[in-house]
């Protein structure tokens, strides 16, 4: 991939990285047994004022691969229902592509090297990504192997809170519970947080100059 000589904004920010939101919705806990069952992706971007902010947001419902553990603890408690016809729901390798292309797009607009997975408590999201992304041999897995930025640790230091519920209230972002633990919404709020404890940090950062 052909990068851009000029870094961006967020390329500066985050020494090359791109932070990009991920939050994955699975039937279990264990990355090499259980089922993916939704991926979705917020890019973040910089504006002119130093503010960041998302961008694009992606997303895939998917099927789950074959001999994959489906737990039912795991499935009534984010509610999704694998063999809904109606989820419209893709294998990994096009689940992957979807979340994965515009990234190395956005790479190559900002002057970015590798992207950054972005989440709450993001040992559990990183995990599942590489498991798909070894288990399908996907060649186009756009983030770094073990960094990560964590939500809800800066929501500890910043609102004395990690729940991601429970943080994002704090910050003044509005939360529908009912909404929670599907992968569109938590990544849409996880990265709500994350741009305004960035933002935060910006602004007291040059109030103390």
């Amino acid at each position: 991939m052909k990068k851009s000589t000029n870094k961006s904004p967020i390329a500066k920010r985050f020494r090359g990285f791109l932070p990009v939101v991920v939050d994955i919705e699975t039937a279990g806990l264990n990355p090499a047994t259980d089922a993916v069952l939704e991926i979705a992706a917020v890019i973040l971007d910089i504006n002119d004022e130093g503010i960041i902010h998302p961008t694009e947001t992606h997303f895939a419902h998917v099927i789950p691969f074959e001999g994959a553990n489906l737990d039912q603890e795991a499935l009534e408690f984010n509610g999704i229902d694998p063999y809904q016809p109606l989820r419209f729901a893709v294998a990994e390798p096009e689940a992957l592509d979807i979340i994965c292309k515009p990234i190395h797009q956005a790479m190559k607009n900002t002057g970015c090297y590798k992207a950054v997975l972005v989440g709450h408590n993001p040992t559990f999201d990183i995990t599942f990504l590489q498991a798909a992304v070894n288990r399908t041999n996907y060649q186009n897995n756009p983030f770094h192997t073990f960094t990560t930025l964590d939500t809800a640790t800066l929501a500890a230091l910043a609102y004395k809170h990690t729940v991601l519920a429970v943080a994002v209230k704090k910050a003044g972002i509005e939360f529908e519970a009912q909404q929670a633990h599907s992968a569109l919404y938590d990544a849409t709020k996880t990265a709500e947080l994350f741009c305004k404890i960035v933002n935060q940090w910006q602004e007291l950062a040059l109030n103390l100059r």
